[in-house]
């Protein structure tokens, strides 16, 4: 079990650092200056103030959009995971590539591989209640079954779970492989030995939730409600306004209480840049993703502000074909599309690091040579400037459609957030110089562009994904048919098959086979591929002690305010 533990944390640390590109802020937060005090004559900001009549260390945080749900196993989207990794824990927290004991104290692995025993610390729900190794059951079950629609589902498939992708298609809940020895020992039977099965644990979707309290709401809603809101993480939640932002007070009932410095969390939800920029920038947030940094800023940033921090993503930012439209069934179309864009500009303007994408798996992965998939994949005959351009126009001409006469005009949507626009409008104003093409731009905010997209309601849509686990499964997975993220309704039974494969070998063979989905991807091209992120963020010199998982998932668990 330790050698098994030991190799998916190098292996975790390894893709870390072989990810980092761009200029990286490695500094220690507390190393950082001191921020700029306000004048005598200024009025102090609530971030300043810290609560400090009640003697409390507050810290002030822009979440960025109002998330969906914060659910655990109905959210799908980053905005949600960073609050749900505040509120929530799973068997084991995973920090800068490290993965650390949460409820789970202890766990072994039977020599076949095949079993995985997770020993539970005494610990309690936010109430007081005693959380157990049922609840854990309960939870995962909630999270396959199809009635509770959950858009995560499909994970369970690449878990290995005995069971668990039947159930996930209507198999019974009794045959998964999951089961509560007692109280405090949770069983967990694998169909084949998954190497990185407790990394994956730390993910939001199979983190316990409370069954009392999720029957007690609706659809998730009791996520939102204070009432509700049973939570077994380091904060809970106290008050939610809908648009406006949300309050955390540090959980009294957390196993790890002792070690919480912040007495609360008061979370923002500013989806304006510019907005965000300008609360951090006089004091009123501690903490802004990306969404509040304004790509004009970030090369000053970079070179000036030691406050400014770029860490490795592992993901890919692509546009969306909607495959259910006449317009996208020529590949000759889509392919000339996707070598119109030059995404060294888009990059270079952006300028954080981002890595211009010619296939969908970004680097960071290492291969069973030790090779990194990203490198060894090669570029599918997409270059990364514009010297696909010609080759653009004459597919176009190919399909019917010289100088772009004759192709119906066509939206960009994207959700609303300046440096989206941005990205949109220079791929709008490539398609119309490259090719000849007319194309709107329309932005909705996040939850509505959400549920639009899902719906099949686009044209050509933004997308963005994060891998949820330390394999290229993690990317290429979203895009097998009847996944709730394949947005584009793309659907390949070979393509499905080399998945569904792949999560059942190791090694060189289970590489291959990812290798081959790529190819088939990157051939067929339900989207375009755009660039691979970098994660920026800001923080306060006061703010110490915060983290973030290798997968971009922010962790306040031991963060402090200096005075």
């Amino acid at each position: 079990m330790k050698k098994r533990l030991l190799a998916l944390i190098l292996v975790l640390i390894l893709a870390s650092s072989m990810a980092l590109i761009g200029c990286s802020k490695t500094e220690d937060p507390t190393d950082a200056p001191p921020a700029e005090t306000p004048s005598e004559t200024e009025e102090e900001s609530p971030a300043e103030e810290e609560d400090k009549d009640d003697g409390l260390s507050i810290m002030y945080w822009n979440i960025g959009a109002d998330p969906l749900t914060i659910d655990p196993v109905l959210n799908g989207a980053s905005d949600g995971g960073d609050v749900i990794n505040q509120t929530f824990e799973g068997l084991v927290r995973e920090k800068s590539g490290t993965v650390y004991p949460g409820i789970a104290e202890s766990w072994e692995v039977s020599p076949d591989g095949l079993t995985v025993t997770f020993y539970l610390r005494e610990s309690k729900w936010s109430d007081g209640s005693p959380l157990t190794a049922h609840d854990f059951v309960y939870s995962w079950k909630r999270g396959m079954d199809p009635a509770t629609a959950s858009e995560y589902a499909w994970i369970w498939e690449y878990t290995n779970v005995v069971g668990s992708a039947e159930a996930v298609n209507g198999g019974s809940l009794d045959d998964v492989g999951v089961k509560a020895l007692d109280d405090h020992t949770l069983e967990v039977k694998l169909n084949t030995p998954t190497d990185y099965i407790v990394s994956l644990l730390s993910f939001y979707h199979f983190l316990p939730t409370k069954q009392s309290s999720v029957e007690a709401g609706p659809d998730g809603a009791w996520a939102k409600d204070p009432k509700l809101a049973i939570s077994n993480g380091p904060f809970k939640l106290t008050s939610y306004k809908i648009g406006e932002g949300l309050s955390l007070v540090k959980n009294e009932h957390y196993w790890n209480a002792d070690n919480v410095k912040l007495d609360g969390i008061e979370g923002k939800f500013i989806d304006e840049t510019a907005t965000g920029y300008q609360a951090y920038q006089s004091g009123e947030l501690h903490f802004i993703p990306p969404i509040s940094i304004p790509a004009a800023e970030v090369p000053r940033l970079i070179a000036e502000d030691p406050n400014f921090y770029v860490f490795p993503l592992l993901g890919t930012y692509y546009y969306n074909f909607n495959l259910d439209l006449d317009m996208w069934q020529d590949v000759r179309v889509r392919r000339a599309l996707t070598l119109a864009i030059d995404r060294e500009l888009i990059t270079e303007t952006l300028a954080a690091g981002q890595v211009p994408a010619a296939g969908f798996v970004p680097p960071g992965f290492l291969d069973a040579d030790g090779k990194d998939f990203f490198e060894t994949s090669g570029n599918y005959g997409i270059p990364t400037d514009n010297s696909g351009v010609e080759e653009a126009k004459k597919l176009l001409a190919e399909a019917g459609y010289p100088d772009g006469k004759g192709f119906p005009e066509f939206t960009i949507m994207y959700n609303t957030n300046e440096n989206h626009k941005l990205v949109a409008e220079m791929i709008q104003e490539m398609f119309k110089t490259n090719l000849g093409l007319n194309t709107k731009l329309e932005n909705q905010e996040w939850a509505v562009f959400q549920d639009t997209r899902k719906a099949g309601d686009y044209e050509l849509s933004r997308g963005g994904w994060l891998t949820d686990f330390m394999d290229p499964m993690g990317l290429l997975s979203i895009f097998t048919t009847e996944n709730a993220y394949n947005d584009p309704n793309y659907s390949n039974p070979k393509y499905d098959e080399l998945l569904s494969k792949s999560a059942l070998t190791r090694g060189k063979e289970h590489f291959d086979l990812l290798y081959e989905a790529q190819d088939i991807l990157m051939t067929e091209l339900p989207i375009i591929p755009v660039y691979h992120y970098s994660d920026m963020m800001m923080a306060s010199p006061k703010l110490v002690g915060w983290d973030r998982s290798v997968l971009g998932t922010v962790d306040f668990s031991g963060a402090e305010l200096l005075d």
